[in-house]
């Protein structure tokens, strides 16, 4: 279930639950679209970006520890590829392996490093993208219920809102009774200019609703790499001893 599903099934039930202990009598609905008003709300599109912005610095700052990474562990096989050259005296290989084993621990060092760095890094901006989320529901939530007193509804109820087998809640419902579009016009209204989303940068930014993308792991691609020359090597062998 993803986030936004999480805020919407907890807005219904209390609306559910409101209306199973009404008292008797004729009672007026409308309904809304929570789901469509929390994405062309102008605050949800600015959080977006502003998350995106606070992802890619995050990601600069660990692929720059990667890098060092990198950078560290090509030194180490060269080192490596020293130690295991039979030209040279033991005093050298003794002397290049101490120096082997200090740059493995500072690897080691860094690598863990990063790590942590990158965990805290994320967990901060989930927490940031979960407290913004809140309150943007918040925001609607409370125009919502302004706009029923406005136009003496005694329910509005989300049709956005699905059930646990994924079926929505409210099957059916007439227009007439609809006030997202009312309710868009409202949240909107003090937009800034170029501040409402659109579909030319929806690639370029982070989706409240779904968990945070982890980036690009070049250390993986590198693994990949070594793993596919490896096969490829494994592959020559087979067709030698085809032959």
């Amino acid at each position: 279930m993803t986030l936004i599903r999480r805020f919407l099934s907890t807005a219904l039930a209390a609306s559910l639950i409101s209306f199973a202990t009404a008292a008797d009598g004729k009672q007026s609905f409308a309904t809304v679209d929570m789901q469509e008003l929390f994405k062309q709300y102008y605050k949800t599109n600015e959080a977006q970006k502003q998350l995106s912005v606070d992802f890619a610095r995050i990601q600069k700052d660990v692929n720059e520890r990667k890098a060092k990474i990198r950078d560290l562990n090509t030194a180490l096989e060269s080192l490596k590829k020293q130690i295991d050259d039979p030209s040279i005296n033991d005093s050298k290989r003794q002397s290049l392996t101490k120096d082997a084993q200090v740059q493995y621990q500072d690897l080691i060092a860094l690598d863990r490093e990063c790590r942590e760095f990158e965990q805290r890094r994320r967990q901060a901006l989930e927490e940031k993208k979960n407290q913004r989320m809140r309150g943007i529901f918040e925001e609607i939530r409370k125009l919502v219920e302004e706009q029923a007193k406005v136009d003496n509804y005694d329910f509005v109820l989300d049709k956005s809102g699905l059930s646990q087998i994924g079926v929505p809640f409210i099957l059916y419902s007439k227009d007439a009774t609809d006030v997202t579009a009312v309710l868009l016009k409202n949240l909107n209204k003090d937009a800034p200019a170029g501040s409402l989303p659109s579909d030319d940068d929806k690639d370029t930014k982070i989706d409240l609703t779904q968990p945070t993308p982890t980036g690009d792991d070049k250390k993986d691609d590198s693994k990949d790499k070594k793993g596919d020359s490896k096969d490829k090597k494994g592959d020559s062998k087979d067709k030698k001893g085809s032959k």
